[in-house]
């Protein structure tokens, strides 16, 4: 199978599979609230599951140092399995079944609340329906694989813990290991990576700094390069400064990244195709509040760096040709702006509106992978990042060239209906159109802006302590003069969640 199906496939499964684990929606876990929350809120958003409860280690944040430090030690362990359920049609109309069967071990040690350590470990299986592999190699296992693993050092939990005094304007907290990064609205990195994360507090600034590589198993953003779904090697370093004003918090970043793929290099056919994308970006942006019910966020990101251009062009009777690689300059932008509104009922009903924007290139033959890429001594302006931002289940295209307008609702709809009462529900609705209507996004379409509609709809019910459920279904409807295959598209997937 093609490896453009092949990646939007595997980011979009393996998405949903993580969302059914931690029972969250895929709007709340793809877009955390614009409020102005911690990058620590943010962490555990992704990372947690429903049926597992968080030590409140707020409220030992004194040690008695009269007693053994064996009794100040909290521990925390257990384990989890996922039966996850997936049915989508591609790009290509081909309908592909997976069953896949994940588990996952963890573990969690603090001490007095100023040192944690953290690990968690994944293992499973993947069942598919006879020739539905998105890779071709058929049914395989999830490799054992540290999942998360971290150590963190809070400076001043530290100080609290033993009464060392300090400044109670400043805080520093270290985190070393593999661990998610996410930042702003998630329009530009929202990765694990292996490495480390420093959290500088002063007063109302706050500064956070990162350097790290991806995990082996990352998947890439170029499907063309050998080795993209299963051996990834990209270096990120980075600042963010952040300030606290009153109910706003406005950002700005610089974030890098340098492409150290060892699997670099593919020969298809007569064309030698060599890769190297290294991109930088410059971002700004606020989350908070602009009434009590009424809450926002927006970031915008300028892309700049350097890549490899396009190893052929088309000759007569359409016969490709190699050319020799370029090295060129990016220079591409992207936008994402969200409000959400919060009725603030017993149900926990809200409304949401979202608007994506990000440049295409139109000398591009895909907009995101070297092989038809980049025409050789132009400016690539197609913005390309490392971010997660929800364009819809079944059509999901990459934030590349792209105009999404994106319009939600979810409640609890039986709050007071015992074992339901944790059912949540919700709607999106999309309308997704090119940015520049001659440049092409990551599948084959015609010179048209508008690409179609997509209504989504999810369901997570918090069935028991230890039992969640998680249904996503969506289905995109093209529109025929802008996309050669217009059949519609579905996309199913049922999760079930047992902690233990």
């Amino acid at each position: 199978m093609g490896g453009l199906i092949s990646r939007r496939i595997v980011r979009g499964a393996g998405a949903a599979a993580l969302l059914a684990a931690a029972g969250v929606s895929a709007p709340a876990a793809a877009q955390l609230p614009a409020g102005p929350v911690a990058r620590g809120d943010q962490l555990q958003r992704e990372n947690r599951i429903r049926t597992l409860r968080e030590l409140e280690f707020d409220q030992r944040l004194r040690a008695n140092e009269a007693v053994p430090p064996g009794q100040r030690v909290l521990v925390d362990y257990g384990a989890y399995v996922t039966l996850n359920y997936l049915t989508l049609q591609d790009a290509e109309a081909d309908e592909h079944i997976l069953r896949e069967y994940d588990g996952y071990a963890y573990a969690r040690v603090n001490f007095d609340g100023a040192q944690e350590i953290f690990v968690r470990g994944r293992i499973g299986w993947q069942d598919f329906h006879h020739g539905d592999s998105f890779s071709g190699r058929g049914d395989e296992a999830v490799d054992g694989d540290l999942d998360r693993g971290y150590y963190r050092f809070d400076l001043r939990r530290y100080q609290q813990a033993y009464g060392a005094g300090g400044d109670p304007d400043f805080n520093f907290t270290g985190e070393v290991g593999r661990d998610l990064v996410y930042w702003g609205n998630g329009l530009t990195m929202a990765w694990v990576i292996d490495g480390g994360i420093l959290d500088f507090e002063l007063g109302d600034l706050n500064l956070e700094l990162i350097a790290g590589r991806t995990p082996t198993r990352t998947v890439d953003i170029d499907s063309s390069r050998p080795g993209f779904d299963y051996n990834t090697q990209r270096f990120f370093f980075g600042a963010m400064l952040a300030a606290n004003a009153g109910n706003h918090r406005p950002f700005v970043y610089f974030l890098g990244q340098r492409d150290y793929n060892e699997m670099a290099f593919r020969q298809i056919g007569p064309i030698p195709t060599s890769y190297d994308y290294n991109s930088y970006y410059l971002g700004m942006g606020s989350t908070g509040q602009l009434t009590g019910k009424l809450r926002y966020g927006l970031e915008a990101a300028y892309e700049f760096g350097d890549t490899l251009s396009n190893s052929f062009e088309v000759a007569g009777f359409g016969a490709l040709v190699p050319v020799k690689q370029h090295r060129d300059n990016i220079s591409a932008a992207a936008f994402d702006g969200r409000l959400d509104y919060l009725y603030a009922d017993p149900a926990d009903t809200r409304l949401s509106a979202e608007v994506i924007a990000a440049t295409g290139d139109p000398d591009r033959g895909h907009t995101t992978n070297t092989f038809n890429g980049n025409r050789a001594k132009t400016d690539d302006h197609a913005f390309n990042a490392f971010g997660l931002l929800n364009t819809g289940l079944a059509f999901a295209p990459e934030v590349s060239n792209l105009f999404v307008l994106r319009g939600g609702w979810s409640t609890f709809p039986f709050h007071e209906a015992g074992p339901l009462r944790r059912l949540q529900t919700g709607v999106d609705f999309f309308v997704l159109n090119k940015f520049q209507k001659d440049a092409p996004i990551d599948e084959t379409t015609k010179d048209q802006r508008f690409l179609g509609v997509e209504p989504d709809i999810y369901v997570n019910w918090q069935v028991t302590s230890d039992v969640t459920l998680a249904l996503r279904y969506g289905v995109f409807f093209p529109n025929d003069n802008a996309i050669p295959l217009d059949n519609e598209r579905h996309f199913f997937f049922v999760g079930l969640t047992y902690a233990f």
